[in-house]
């Protein structure tokens, strides 16, 4: 990412993040329009994750990161899936697809590990999906209101439970109608 001084780098992706998200919020953008235009974020300003995550901040950056190249690649794969032709680059996408959520779950259990577990809930989330039904839970931060994760890693469920952080049950998502929009 190019750097300007006295410039946060923090707050330049997320202001950049925000104003796709009320884009999105106000229709004038689709999910697959947002998810688009934040690869394209991504790569302008050659934005790379962060190698030392230590604290909370750059935790959350390389979640989100990880999240849209996650996402930018599942998109790619579905559109080549569409004609049938390149099954090879089909599955190398489908690779990417899983090798980026594994990273955005290692962030996210980083974050976590971070705040100590303190002021963190965990549980599933009502989905329009059949195949996130009971699949797809929901990360939130007490301290940080606009911190709103998403995983379905069960290693990760399974240190969410052990912490004692996972909360039983179905809630309706924070985000709703983005996470169950499709794309």
């Amino acid at each position: 990412m190019k750097y300007t001084p006295g410039e946060n780098i923090f707050d330049k992706f997320f202001q950049q993040r925000q104003s796709l998200i009320q884009q999105f919020k106000k229709g004038d953008i689709s999910k697959k329009e947002y998810i688009e235009e934040s690869y394209a974020y991504i790569q302008r300003m050659n934005i790379k994750p962060f190698k030392r995550v230590d604290n909370f901040n750059k935790a959350i950056y390389n979640y989100q990161f990880y999240n849209m190249m996650a996402k930018y690649c599942y998109l790619k794969s579905k559109e080549i899936k569409k004609y049938d032709k390149h099954p090879d680059i089909y599955k190398e996408y489908l690779d990417k697809v899983n090798y980026y959520y594994h990273k955005k779950d290692q962030s996210t259990l980083r974050a976590i590990e971070l705040l100590d577990f303190y002021d963190v809930e965990a549980y599933y989330i009502k989905v329009t999906s059949s195949n996130l039904r009971e699949n797809l839970f929901e990360i939130i931060f007490k301290d940080h209101e606009q911190v709103i994760l998403h995983s379905r890693s069960e290693w990760l469920l399974d240190r969410l439970k052990e912490e004692g952080v996972f909360k039983e049950g179905i809630k309706k998502s924070l985000i709703e109608n983005y996470i169950n929009e499709k794309y």
